[in-house]
């Protein structure tokens, strides 16, 4: 897909900087919206010539993406494929799994409108990290398009596609939304359910048939697990944690609240980091966040800070993919450099996840990110909040 030849060649989502070679590969279970679907980013063995999949996986997400933007499926087809059809993730598909002791585990859940791979940047930072991470796409009719198998398809081929539901006129959100964020957080725990069953030797059916051995993840470390996700799935973080006690920590980037009930706040025990952009933020979104990190808080348990410069797709890879003006234009781009508040969002969600995780590496460097200790970050919030 997409036109290589364009003047997009020097953009491009930032390979990972940790010691490890990052490979990925998805994994489909069964048949049926009640299953689940994930991409899984890992560390691998290195070797060159490494096949890296295509950013959006088929054309069919670009319809998506304009049924979420309530645009023309035809004329959006066409730019979206001029502006991201040539672009790679930063990982090799399939490759081997590297054997290097235990991995801590991260289950992943993208925003509104979005799908498994929009996030690459920061799942492929945290493989390369020695993290293994299951960054699932969602089937309650808030992605842009998870795909289904038809079984009755040649080869199990991908035929029935779930596009994303808009609101209908006059239609109240929070009972949408609050059924979208139970079903979503109940496929993060499917996910982290998979990967516990593979861990422990069991040959799970995976319906897309890759060529990855997926039994050769037998090193994940299941005493160290958390979750994370963007804006709905920031919500979804949060649900998360609340039903499911081997989540150990949550991070939750530029969270949108509105989907969850009232009653979850005094529930949630885990500690909690929420990394919010500048210009998304509005004061009663802040207030809920406020129930669960109280603003004269000493708690190392629950954390706020915000990056400065930065807007509400700061955090997905659209922001490394479109040059300045278009991306100010379609607000996938803020004031700061994009690689600066990626860098700064990976390293201070490294230091909290071994804070929390109780691991054994040096990300306890980026512990003062933690308290928004730098000049591109805001300890709390910019928002003015509501007395």
């Amino acid at each position: 897909m997409g036109n290589s030849t364009t003047c997009n060649n020097h953009l491009g989502i930032p390979p990972a900087k940790g010691p490890n070679a990052v490979g990925c590969s998805d994994f489909m279970m069964d048949h049926t919206v009640k299953g689940t679907f994930f991409r899984l980013y890992y560390p691998c063995v290195a070797y060159e010539d490494a096949e890296k999949p295509d950013w959006i996986p088929s054309k069919e997400y670009f319809y998506g993406l304009a049924d979420f933007m309530n645009i023309n499926r035809g004329l959006s087809e066409l730019i979206f494929n001029y502006l991201f059809g040539s672009f790679k993730i930063p990982a090799a598909m399939n490759a081997p799994y590297k054997q290097n002791g235990k991995c801590p585990v991260v289950v992943f859940s993208h925003g509104l409108g979005a799908f498994r791979t929009l996030y690459s940047a920061i799942c492929a930072e945290l493989a390369s990290q020695g993290f293994i991470v299951a960054a699932v796409e969602h089937r309650d009719e808030s992605a842009s398009l998870p795909p289904k198998p038809n079984p009755g398809a040649p080869e199990n081929l991908l035929e029935e596609w779930m596009y994303y539901r808009s609101l209908k006129p006059g239609e109240s959100e929070f009972p949408l939304r609050n059924k979208q964020v139970l079903q979503r957080a109940d496929e993060c725990i499917k996910a982290l359910d998979i990967l516990i069953q593979i861990n422990s030797g069991k040959k799970m059916e995976n319906v897309l048939g890759t060529e990855f051995d997926w039994m050769t993840l037998n090193s994940m470390d299941l005493c160290r697990i958390a979750v994370m996700g963007h804006s709905f799935g920031g919500a979804t973080v949060i649900e998360a944690l609340c039903n499911e006690v081997n989540f150990k920590c949550g991070i939750a980037l530029d969270a949108w609240m509105l989907p969850l009930d009232e009653e979850i706040y005094t529930r949630v025990k885990q500690p909690i980091f929420f990394i919010n952009s500048e210009k998304f933020q509005w004061a009663g979104n802040i207030m809920a966040m406020r129930k669960l990190v109280p603003p004269d808080s000493s708690s190392t348990q629950r954390k706020m800070v915000t990056i400065k410069g930065t807007v509400h797709q700061s955090f997905p890879d659209f922001t490394f993919l479109t040059g300045n003006w278009i991306g100010k234009i379609m607000k996938l781009k803020g004031e700061i450099n994009p690689q600066v508040a990626i860098d700064l969002c990976n390293k201070a969600s490294l230091a909290f996840l071994q804070r929390h995780l109780g691991m054994d590496k040096d990300f306890n460097q980026w512990d003062h990110l933690i308290e928004g200790k730098d000049d591109n970050l805001i300890p709390g919030t910019n928002v003015t909040e509501l007395p």
